[in-house]
């Protein structure tokens, strides 16, 4: 796979992902500001689970637009 061809499938996949972060950290600020704590946060840190979860949805999104040919 070409450079210009991973480039075009990651700006194809990126909705998601995109998604996929601003809804976990959301929703993580208000569970962390209602109840207190940290619990299953990586690092205690909400946008690092966000961005982690941003992460594994653009790698899924990628990997189902590989295989069902939506790129290019």
């Amino acid at each position: 796979m070409t450079a210009e061809a991973l480039n075009a499938l990651a700006l194809q996949s990126a909705g998601p992902a995109i998604g996929a972060f601003i809804g976990v950290l959301l929703g993580l600020g208000f569970r962390k500001r209602r109840r207190g704590g940290g619990g299953g946060l990586l690092d205690q840190s909400i946008v690092l689970t966000a961005g982690a979860a941003g992460g594994a949805a653009l790698i899924v999104t990628m990997m189902i637009n590989a295989f069902m040919g939506g790129a290019g």
